[in-house]
């Protein structure tokens, strides 16, 4: 391997729950135009641990640094398995982020409660949002035939999902983007903000409800472009500091 393919950066992108690995495809196009490469982990949204595993999975076939981007849950996921030595950076979309063993409930029970909560159902262990809140709260501003589709595709979570805590906190270790739904009905944005200033990330804020990765996806490519762009010049930077 080269040392232009080692400061090379790639993403990983981790879908939240209700969703799949598709939820990141126009991220993936945009990304793949700027000549990134980019891979979705899809997750069995069985536990923390169970998809914090199959994103070290990923992360272990990158061929150089990587900058791992959540969206919604997925911030859990990042902020557990990116201490994974290929990880240079995290971009949160409308994220959770939760210190180390924090309670990420009552931590959201300090700000508005988003009405897309409200639809959550379990059925025999697992649960989804109903249609209602799926196409109203979690998919607003997304177009109407593309939110059905989404909602078609939903990905069902496991009852002790939400209640798992990290064990680590990767934000603390590791420099930190973050993109703010400010029309977001599914994580308040007010939380986000507040975990998007503990953690001193570099931040953005998109004019979209909680799916901008659908609505607005060049924003947030733009927003990870700009933690490729940090990371690759962090490695090169580091490359040309080594004795010969």
């Amino acid at each position: 391997m080269t040392s232009a393919e080692n400061t090379n950066p790639s993403v990983v992108l981790v879908h939240g729950a209700y969703a799949d690995g598709s939820s990141w495809s126009e991220v993936i196009k945009c990304l793949q135009d700027a000549g990134i490469a980019a891979t979705a982990v899809q997750n069995p949204l069985t536990s923390l641990a169970d998809d914090a595993e199959h994103t070290r999975r990923i992360l272990a076939l990158q061929p150089g640094p990587v900058i791992l981007a959540g969206h919604s849950f997925a911030g859990t996921v990042i902020t557990e398995a990116g201490t994974h030595p290929a990880v240079a950076a995290l971009v949160y979309v409308a994220a959770r982020a939760p210190d180390a063993g924090e309670d990420y409930a009552a931590l959201a029970g300090r700000f508005p409660a988003p009405p897309a909560s409200a639809g959550l159902v379990y059925t025999d262990g697992f649960g989804a949002l109903t249609e209602d809140a799926f196409l109203h709260d979690f998919a607003d501003g997304v177009e109407p035939a593309l939110a059905g589709v989404l909602y078609a595709v939903q990905g069902r979570v496991s009852e002790a999902l939400f209640r798992d805590r990290t064990t680590a906190a990767a934000w603390r270790s590791r420099p930190a983007w973050y993109a703010v739904s400010r029309r977001d009905r599914t994580i308040s944005p007010e939380l986000q903000r507040f975990m998007a200033g503990r953690m001193d990330a570099t931040t953005v804020e998109i004019d979209s409800g909680h799916l901008s990765l659908v609505t607005h996806p060049e924003e947030v490519t733009a927003l990870i472009m700009n933690a490729v762009q940090a990371v690759r010049s962090s490695a090169t930077a580091d490359a040309t500091a080594q004795p010969i």
